[in-house]
């Protein structure tokens, strides 16, 4: 007899670049945000209106859909203290919970190593898109990470296997000769192979799938569709991860228009995962984290936006009580911080509730300190 209990899973979206918090979640009736916005602003008749101060972009239907059913939560001004402008530098302090020094563990590949720490699963964690995000990154700590799970069905029958086979064959000769010649050599060794032999698993997800949800061909869909796809063939995942196009939420220029398409395509993939999930009885044991590492300046440049500080995260899922979760960061100039939305949710705050309450492990090894949950879970 098949257990009813299913583990909790965490999906994570990162928008790289640094979205634009004030053009997301919009305070349409402050007359601040007119004014510092005269070129780069969202009309007021166009925002879907939250409340009677704010409201989300108008190409984020779909998400506002979730947030009417009460399955999304918005997380207001989340940011950390004495916030950096650097793509790199923030995203890092995001993906290791270190924003005092270089870190180097990241705080998702921390959590793979509490849920398994034997190993047991090699794809407890799995990366969606090329290279492997700081934050699933830890020693010792195996992490899949695939291009698009579809490239594997291009070949069919004795021809996959030929390929797998091949594959396996070089990868082995390349690492295997590792074991033994020191601990360095040693982690590569193993978590190369462990790596190998979680994406050749992983390419059997889409063969068992099946749906009515038809996804957008930009690639974050496609890989939404994807990390559907492993859930569904239940390989026994439990986090997993993906990036919008790199640096693509970086609008320094042109930005009602890119802003328009890349929420298009981000709120409809969303939304699709989510729906896809319901469809397969199987949305109740995911929650799903979308966050970017800084949001934009209050100002626009006449084009687009600059770097900024405080932004916006959200949390989608069954379990989550969605509503609005800390106050929206101040316009006033004599509030901000240099010109930016200042921060008054600690992003670890956001992780711990997550790691807490959701995957049900302590938080505090995990994000190197005690932060005040939040009561979205």
């Amino acid at each position: 007899m098949t257990s009813t209990k299913k583990d909790p899973v965490l999906v994570v979206l990162q928008l790289s670049g640094g979205n634009d918090g004030l053009n997301t979640i919009i305070p349409y009736t402050n007359p601040l945000y007119n004014d510092n916005r005269p070129a780069v602003r969202v009309p007021d008749d166009q925002v879907l209106q939250i409340n009677d101060t704010i409201g989300f972009n108008p190409a984020m239907a779909p998400m506002k859909r979730l947030y009417d059913e009460g399955k999304l939560a918005i997380i207001q001004g989340i940011g950390y203290p004495s916030p950096s402008r650097s793509h790199f530098r923030s995203m890092d302090i995001w993906h290791t919970c270190e924003p005092e020094k270089v870190g180097d563990e990241g705080w998702l590949g921390r959590t793979i190593s509490e849920l398994d720490p034997t190993k047991e699963n090699v794809l407890t964690g799995v990366n969606f898109g090329r290279g492997l995000p700081r934050a699933m990154a830890a020693p010792g700590v195996p992490v899949a990470s695939v291009g698009n799970l579809e490239s594997y069905g291009v070949l069919t029958g004795i021809e996959i296997e030929e390929q797998r086979a091949k594959a396996l064959d070089v990868f082995s000769r390349v690492y295997s000769p590792m074991i033994g010649q020191g601990p360095v050599l040693d982690y590569f060794a193993h978590t190369g192979l462990d790596a190998l032999k979680g994406a050749d698993i992983l390419s059997t997800a889409p063969e068992s799938y099946s749906s009515t949800i038809e996804y957008g061909a930009d690639s974050v869909a496609q890989y939404m569709r994807n990390i559907a796809q492993v859930h569904l063939a239940n390989l026994g995942t439990r986090v997993m991860y993906t990036t919008a196009p790199y640096n693509s939420f970086d609008t320094h220029a042109g930005e009602l228009a890119n802003h328009t398409k890349l929420w298009s395509e981000t709120s409809n993939a969303v939304a699709d995962f989510y729906d896809d999930l319901k469809e397969h009885n199987a949305s109740d044991n995911v929650v799903l984290l979308v966050f970017t590492e800084f949001g934009r300046r209050v100002h626009d440049n006449g084009s687009g936006t600059d770097h900024g500080a405080a932004g916006v995260a959200f949390v989608i899922g069954d379990a989550v009580k969605g509503g609005l979760y800390g106050e929206y960061p101040s316009l006033e100039a004599n509030k901000l911080n240099e010109g930016d939305l200042a921060f008054n949710n600690d992003f670890r705050g956001l992780y711990a509730t997550l790691l807490e309450k959701w995957m049900g492990l302590d938080s505090k090894p995990i994000i190197n300190g005690s932060f005040e949950q939040m009561a979205y879970l």
